[in-house]
């Protein structure tokens, strides 16, 4: 393939005009000299709906025209044929841990048509690699990175930021916002006075928050706060339950020893299961009616839920696992240990639990309110880049359509001309069975082609580099 003058390109622009079907990009933004692939005859699937026999241009990372299997193409393009294959915008994992493992998680995203991912605790070195990705020095998906976990007076989590007044959490969004943070990321022990506080340092700071729901602070109240995420599912079965105000009761009455933070934690997750046991669709109506106005969206990361709802061993031999750290088969096994049901009754009381949380989100999702696409990758058996699809068919096993699952895992995106050329082609048809979006055939993202050969290779070089020491870290579910 020759490279394009941006002469070429922009007589190219210039002579579709108004070609019957065509979205153009912008001249002016086209390089003095670039390669231009073309992507012709897939059926590209969007939020925007379905095009059969699509025709997409590429160059420089942006998309520069969608139109018909017709539409005319510059002189040197490359040309991939893509008939009988599917194509849809990159995807999103909303809730990641472990970024700073720049050479398993970054290129597993990749190589699993992940483009993008909100990592969801942030610290120094991540803004860096972010600023890296940006300037090309290396290849992984857009990084949005949050704050510090800002938590307190008590957490579960070493290394938690504790705040214990508002005036302490009011300087740690000043401080967040210094060091780099795209958001400030809240946890499930604050109290509502300093919830408040951090809100409102927020709102000055021009930052958003997101995170746990406070087992302190009702979801709706969070929501009123402005709180733009709510991640795992918590909270939600407290606030569509009659019998919320007896359980809050029972939870500020509940004690808590600091030198054992999660046995209180465990507790709260008893009174969420026993929540579910009365749920109100009517109160989940006025809820969804809630959210809807603040702007606030559901990241429920079921991956992780249906692991720590399950009996330990359940997802030990998962062969994905060569592709972890060796040290995290140690440290995945232990750090269940406290989260999982072990006796019979546990187990039936934890699975129908899940299936009461799942079917909670399905029915804010029928409500209005938006759903995020999260994995709580790097927690137990929740895996970079793969556990996305994993994520997609328990939203659609939830009750979500494939269509609605697919705009979670893609932000709503649309392909349409000047947008970043993050594409996913696919063997199947995604909206036909969820599980299509498994059959990768090639990734296009930063100008890169990622097709099959390539992308064994990725696959194959993460497998070694996950074999080297790395030093251990500890995260639990956050």
């Amino acid at each position: 393939m020759t490279d394009t003058t941006r002469r070429e390109v922009l007589g190219w622009l210039a002579g579709l005009g108004a070609a019957a079907g065509a979205s153009l990009f912008l001249p002016g933004q086209v390089s003095a000299s670039t390669s231009v692939t073309a992507l012709r005859g897939g059926t590209l699937i969007d939020s925007s709906g379905v095009r059969s026999n699509a025709t997409i241009v590429l160059a420089d990372n942006r998309v520069l025209a969608v139109g018909s299997c017709d539409l005319p193409l510059p002189r040197g393009s490359a040309v991939l044929d893509l008939n009988g294959k599917f194509v849809i915008p990159g995807l999103w994992d909303m809730h990641v841990h472990g970024a700073f493992l720049d050479r398993i998680t970054l290129p597993l995203c990749l190589v699993n048509g992940v483009t993008g991912i909100r990592e969801m605790w942030g610290f120094p070195p991540i803004y860096e690699l972010r600023e890296r990705i940006e300037r090309g020095e290396v290849l992984g998906p857009r990084l949005v990175v949050g704050s510090t976990i800002i938590d307190g007076p008590h957490s579960t989590l070493p290394g938690a930021l504790i705040v214990s007044t508002p005036d302490e959490g009011r300087q740690a969004v000043r401080d967040a916002k210094a060091q780099g943070a795209d958001f400030v990321k809240v946890y499930s022990y604050l109290d509502r006075a300093t919830l408040a506080a951090i809100a409102d340092e927020c709102s000055r700071q021009a930052v958003t928050f997101a995170g746990h729901c406070s087992n302190h602070v009702p979801l709706g109240d969070a929501s009123d706060l402005g709180q733009r995420t709510f991640e795992h599912m918590y909270g939600l079965p407290l606030a569509t339950s009659t019998r919320e105000t007896q359980l809050r009761q029972a939870i500020a009455g509940l004690p808590l020893d600091p030198a054992d933070p999660f046995a209180w934690f465990k507790q709260v997750l008893e009174f969420e299961r026993q929540a579910t046991l009365s749920h109100s669709r009517t109160k989940a109506l006025q809820l969804a009616k809630r959210l809807r106005r603040n702007n606030s969206a559901l990241c429920p990361t079921m991956v992780a839920m249906r692991v720590y709802s399950s009996p330990a061993d359940r997802f030990a031999n998962d062969p994905r696992m060569k592709y972890m750290p060796a040290f995290y088969r140690d440290l995945w096994r232990d750090g269940l240990t406290r989260w999982v049901p072990v006796t019979p009754r546990e187990i039936r009381q934890q699975a129908e639990f899940f299936r009461r949380r799942q079917e909670m989100v399905a029915e804010m999702h029928s409500h209005g309110v938006e759903v995020l696409l999260g994995t709580d990758a790097g927690n137990p058996y929740s895996f970079s880049g793969f556990s996305v699809h994993d994520e997609l068919e328990l939203l659609v096993d939830a009750g979500l359509s494939p269509k609605a699952a697919l705009k979670a895992g893609t932000r709503g995106a649309v392909l349409k001309p000047g947008e970043e050329a993050n594409l996913v082609v696919l063997d199947g048809d995604p909206l036909a069975d969820i599980r299509n979006t498994q059959r990768i055939h090639t990734v296009l993202t930063r100008g890169r082609v990622l097709g099959p050969d390539v992308r064994r290779q990725v696959l194959a070089e993460v497998e070694k580099a996950a074999q080297e020491p790395f030093p251990a870290v500890q995260r639990t579910c956050c």
